[in-house]
This record gives C-alpha cells, sequence and structure tokens, in this order.
C-alpha cells in the first residue's frame, strides 16, 4: 500500500477563494491597496518553489533583497547621479543599472540560499520597478529617495503577501493523505 494526498476542496475552488479573500487587500484600502499584481507574481512562485511551506523563507527573504539591492539602489544611484551630473535621465539608469543588477547577480552566485532563490530575487527586483514607475505605493511623501524606500517597502510587502496566498491556497484544499490501494 502506498499513501497519496487528496484535496478535500478541489484546487480551482480554492485558488478562487483564496483570490476572493486577497481582493479586499487590492480594492478596500484606498492610498495603501496593496497592488496584488505583485502578490499574485509571488504566489505563483510558492508554486514554483514548490507549493511547500518552505519555499516561503525564499520568498520572504529573496523576494525584498532583490528590490532593495537591485532596484531600489540602482534608482537611487540614477537619481543621485541625475542631481548631480547633467545627462539624460536613460544614462543615468543605465549606468546604475551596471552598477546594482551586476552586484546582484554577483551576490546570487556567491551565496547558496540566494542563488536557489534566484526567482524570487529578480521578480523582487522586478516588481519594486513595476511599483515605482506605476505609482502604485502610498503617496506619503515628496522627498524622491524616500519615495524609492515607499515604494520597496510597498512592493516587498505585496510579495510577502503573495507568499502567504500560495500557502493559503494550498491549506484551503484540506489535503490529506490516503491509502492507495
Amino acid at each position: 500500500m502506498s499513501e497519496e494526498v487528496k484535496q478535500t476542496i478541489p484546487f480551482p475552488i480554492a485558488v478562487a477563494i483564496t483570490v476572493a479573500l486577497s481582493l479586499p487587500f487590492g480594492m478596500l484600502l484606498g492610498d495603501y491597496n496593496l497592488p496584488l499584481w505583485v502578490s499574485f507574481i509571488a504566489w505563483a512562485e510558492y508554486f514554483a518553489f514548490g507549493a511547500k511551506p518552505e519555499a516561503l523563507k525564499k520568498i520572504f527573504i529573496a523576494f525584498p533583497f532583490g528590490g532593495f539591492l537591485g532596484g531600489m539602489f540602482w534608482l537611487a544611484l540614477s537619481l543621485g547621479l541625475a542631481m548631480a551630473v547633467e545627462a539624460p535621465f536613460i544614462i543615468h539608469v543605465a549606468i546604475g543599472n551596471f552598477v546594482f543588477v551586476t552586484l546582484l547577480v554577483y551576490v546570487l552566485l556567491k551565496n547558496k540560499f540566494l542563488s536557489e532563490s534566484t526567482l524570487a530575487a529578480f521578480n523582487g527586483l522586478s516588481m519594486f520597478l513595476g511599483v515605482y514607475f506605476t505609482g502604485s505605493y502610498p503617496q506619503i511623501t515628496t522627498d524622491p529617495f524616500m519615495q524609492l524606500f515607499v515604494a520597496w517597502l510597498w512592493a516587498s510587502i505585496a510579495g510577502i503577501f503573495g507568499g502567504i496566498l500560495g500557502w493559503l491556497n494550498v491549506a484551503l484544499t484540506f489535503p490529506r493523505k490516503v491509502s492507495k490501494t
């Protein structure tokens, strides 16, 4: 006899329930709505990392790290250069990209945990950029450097929420082991 996992609630129904439970966080918090598209990306990561609770560690650490090192510092350098040296902003962005994305990849290659979490780190980077450039974060400051920080924080919170949604999605199926004959 062997065992298999049986879902009490079918997976498609659990997905629909999870989406329904997430909607208030993206629609009812006004200026503090979470960008749920970021959460849904991290939710998918949970499944890409095996849909086990251990996947949360990768998302909770590598997602914010990628956004912080690869994105926030990238744009902070770009903004700083733009204030110091007159040139088209794209030049400043390209320089910041070269410096901090190179640094991010270097760190990812050198650290075992982060190298196993590369998907989360690069999604953290890309989701931070998406949140920042679409203005999908609370507009609570006019300081351009603080805006970067708030955008990073908001993208990170949304990514962590997405990991939790992935875990919740699996939990809502109420999986149980049954004997297979």
